[in-house]
């Protein structure tokens, strides 16, 4: 894939963030106060923003390096915690499904995995 790929994935990850967000922040503010989980959605965002900043770095950094395959694995990686991570939370904090809070580790699993892949983009 091309970094353009890459940066437009950034885009409209960004993008959803900023709307889940406000949307939450609005929209849902007295439901996730009333059920005590807007912290919890907070969490979900928070993540959201900081690994789609990460994936549009990594993205502008493919641009210049391709050959540094660890780039796209870690891009990935940060995709895949972003819908486990944050999706399951979002999805926790507006249903209350607590069993959903089970897989929510995994999606962290997958950040810590793409911060590892930048290590070894690093050293390629």
């Amino acid at each position: 894939m091309k970094n353009s790929t890459f940066i437009q994935l950034a885009g409209i990850l960004g993008g959803l963030a900023v709307g889940i967000g406000a949307f939450g922040a609005h929209g849902l503010q007295p439901l996730l106060e009333a059920t005590g989980r807007s912290e919890t959605f907070e969490t979900a965002v928070k993540y959201h923003f900081y690994h789609t900043l990460a994936i549009l770095i990594l993205g502008i950094w493919h641009g210049f390096q391709p050959e540094r395959k660890w780039l796209k694995a870690s891009i990935w990686s940060f995709f895949i915690g972003i819908l486990i991570f944050s999706g399951s939370l979002y999805i926790l904090s507006l249903s209350g499904i607590t069993w959903l809070g089970a897989i929510t580790p995994f999606g962290g699993v997958a950040f810590i995995i793409g911060w590892i892949f930048i290590v070894f983009a690093a050293k390629s």
